[in-house]
């Protein structure tokens, strides 16, 4: 009796891997065409068929998630969670912040009205991408709000990301996905009137070029125009995306795309209220009052340029090269009010100003090229992708003299208690090069019918030179790093609709802040760790995530104390853990009704095993559903709730648990035309939104009415 050779999973994945590399060869593919793959014809027939590749392109894109690879979201070995078109439509969320509230696992920490910090188990969020390619960012700080409406989803994938960027930490990714030209012609107008004198027009438009179909292009834009609940803030914003895409040849897709914002703020705070008093307690304003001054202003300007082809080696392989170049500028004139002590007088004085304006320029240019595909090897088919990318980062910000600190009369006081100074001489403040060049590769191996495995690794060379506009404001000389990271994840079908995962990776981050001895630390290293079972329910159309994740920063920058003589902190590294569990449910439970629910608990523990960073929440429940009233069926209503634990600052302001309650109801006046009202906060609940640094609080109340109308 002859028994059928069976091959140990363990034994051959290696072999597995290198088979990939050998069968990315073109000749050797022979499994099914993939979505862009053009099979061979006669010329009389190409016309037909080439139509079919842009079209089926464009109807099944298919985001490459956790590890560059083509895989949905449930065979993803690595938490992701994705804010859709739809929820960002029903729920008003016109800005990313508003929009990223939303999201599972996630903190919005908008201690500024110009500048956020976003985090994930823990950490900061130091990577932001469009269409899946961005430059980590050092500071952990995202300037200005990005104009949901370009953008067709918003995904949060959470924990190290070294095959996504080559340098980072355990904290997780932001990509923003780009609306894309379809197969149809239309699209939509949007016209919007709100609180605090909420104006705003917003249009999507999509036209097919070619009679064939072949060529096709998108123009999204957005306007905004808005006053706020804090004093003298007002912002204007206008954003454009325009795409081309289309077909060259029988198995190249091109597209061309542009994109453009502009942001302008007038009277934006810099930096946050002072609440505390020396006895402990906490002053209390009304949730309007503003540190700032009338003359202040913050304006972004960013615009970027992309050219992404795409060709189908074989019916199995096609190779990709993107390039993208993005520019961006910003002016300010800010007013800052500090404390010497940290505690405002029993009287609320005490707060000292400090003016500053500043002009900066940055660009950044990112080339990708890789291969992917499906190769055969030991009776299976398997999946793998090769890359390769160089990218580059230069930014320049010039301040201006001329600035002075005058004693402030008692808080809350108003806009124009200081007027703008007399701006001297302009000087550079810093500048700084950074160029990272990174190899990656990954395979997901069918290593028996219901395993598969998931390896990667990631290799980069980073190069810095400048005075570190990317950390810590100290010179750097041409520092370069050199590392590896890896990524290693398994998955298991335990039934057809569910599986069993695990998944481990790492990554590095250089670090510019030095020790008390003046050397600089040596790069922090984050790894993620993660185990869960994910399933799917009511014929796929609900999805359930159950994850427990372990992510750590080894050798994190902290601040251990402040050198008079260098008038500059000094920090130490110091190993950073978050233990915790996320669960999450997204899809619908009915025809008509559509449900997200994630809630994420976490443990953030320092080098001595206490407690450690009180002012991130352990604890943040995210629910949002939304239903057609079966009485009305024009009529769909939505509810969206926000729960986090309490929050403190030592020798800071402190925040109890709370909850935050948004609404909407939309009644289709036609076929085409639908009016929408929004509530935000609709408990009118007044609550710190930022313990971070200082205090500031959150919105109240507030409503907006929109109509749209499809072309």
């Amino acid at each position: 009796m002859t028994h059928p050779v069976r091959h140990h999973p363990v034994a051959f994945a290696a072999a597995l891997l290198a088979s990939g590399l050998f069968h990315a060869l073109p000749a050797h593919a022979q499994s099914a065409p993939t979505e862009t793959a053009a099979p061979a014809t006669s010329n009389t027939e190409a016309p037909e068929l080439a139509t079919v590749v842009i079209k089926t392109k464009r109807e099944n894109r298919v985001s490459k998630g956790a590890t560059n690879l083509p895989m949905e979201v449930k065979d993803t070995p690595q938490s992701i969670s994705t804010i859709d078109k739809d929820t960002l439509r029903d729920f008003g969320a016109t800005d990313s912040n508003d929009a990223l509230r939303y999201g599972t696992g996630l903190t919005v920490d908008e201690w500024e009205t110009n500048r956020t910090s976003y985090s994930a188990r823990g950490f900061d969020i130091m990577l932001t991408q469009v269409d899946g390619l961005g430059m980590t960012n050092a500071w952990g700080i995202s300037e200005s709000q990005l104009d949901t409406f370009l953008f067709e989803k918003i995904e949060l994938i959470r924990g190290a990301n070294g095959l996504l960027t080559g340098v980072g930490n355990a904290s997780g990714t932001i990509n923003y996905v780009r609306k894309r030209p379809t197969n149809k012609d239309g699209g939509e107008a949007q016209f919007t009137l709100g609180s605090h004198g909420q104006k705003r027009v917003a249009l999507d438009y999509n036209k097919v070029l070619s009679k064939n179909g072949q060529w096709a292009g998108r123009l999204v834009v957005a306007q905004e125009d808005k006053d706020s609940y804090l004093r003298g803030l007002s912002n204007q914003r206008t954003a454009i995306s325009g795409i081309v895409e289309g077909q060259v040849g029988d198995n190249g897709i091109l597209a061309l795309g542009l994109t453009y914002q502009d942001a302008q703020q007038r009277s934006p705070m810099w930096g946050s209220l002072t609440l505390p008093y020396a006895d402990g307690s906490l002053a209390e304003f009304d949730v309007s009052a503003s540190t700032s001054q009338d003359w202040a202003r913050w304006n972004n300007r960013t615009q970027s340029a992309f050219v992404e082809y795409t060709h189908a080696l074989s019916p199995d392989w096609e190779a990709k090269l993107t390039y993208n170049h993005a520019e961006g500028d910003d002016a300010t004139k800010l007013f800052y009010a500090y404390t010497f002590t940290g505690f405002l007088n029993p009287d609320n004085t005490g707060l000292v100003g400090w003016p500053y304006r500043s002009e900066s320029t940055s660009s950044s240019d990112i080339l990708d090229v890789n291969v992917t595909g499906r190769f055969n090897a030991f009776g299976r088919q398997h999946d793998a992708v090769f890359g390769l990318s160089h990218s580059k980062q230069k930014s320049l910000t010039e301040s201006y003299a001329g600035a002075t600190f005058p004693v402030l009369p008692a808080f809350p006081y108003a806009g124009d208690v200081y007027a703008e100074p007399a701006w001297g001489a302009k000087s550079v403040a810093s500048d700084g090069d950074q160029n990272i060049t990174r190899l990656y590769a990954a395979s997901r191996l069918q290593l028996t019918d219901q395993l598969k495995g998931i390896f990667g690794v990631n290799a980069i060379t980073l190069k810095r030179d400048g005075t570190a506009i990317y950390g810590g404001g100290t010179n750097l000389d041409n520092e370069t790093t050199q590392k590896a990271s890896p990524y290693v994840g398994a998955t298991y079908d335990l039934t057809p609709n569910a599986l069993a995962y695990a998944s481990y990776s790492d990554i590095f981050q250089a670090q510019d802040q030095r020790t008390v001895q003046g050397a600089f630390l040596k790069p922090m290293k984050g790894v993620n760790t993660e185990v869960g079972v994910k399933a799917e329910w009511l014929d796929r159309k609900l999805l359930t995530t159950f994850a427990v994740f372990s992510a750590e920063q080894k050798g994190l920058a902290t601040e251990a104390g402040f050198d008079p003589v260098a008038q500059a902190s000094y920090y130490e590294p110091r190993d950073v853990k978050t233990r915790g569990f996320e669960i999450e449910a997204t899809g619908r439970i009915g025809v008509d009704t559509k449900l997200t629910a994630g809630f994420t608990s976490m443990k953030l523990t320092g080098p001595d095993g206490n407690d450690i960073y009180e002012w991130t929440p352990r604890r943040t429940l995210k629910l949002l559903a939304d239903t057609r009233v079966g009485a009305l069926p024009k009529l769909r209503v939505g509810s969206g709730l926000r729960w986090q634990s309490a929050v403190s600052k030592m020798v800071g302001a402190s925040q109890d648990a709370y909850v935050l309650v948004d609404a909407f109801a939309a009644y289709e006046l036609t076929d085409k035309a639908t009016l929408r009202l929004n509530v935000k906060n609709l408990l009118d609940k007044k609550y710190i939104r930022s313990v971070t640094y200082g205090a500031i609080y959150g919105a109240p109340r507030t409503a907006a009415l929109t109509l749209e109308y499809k072309l």
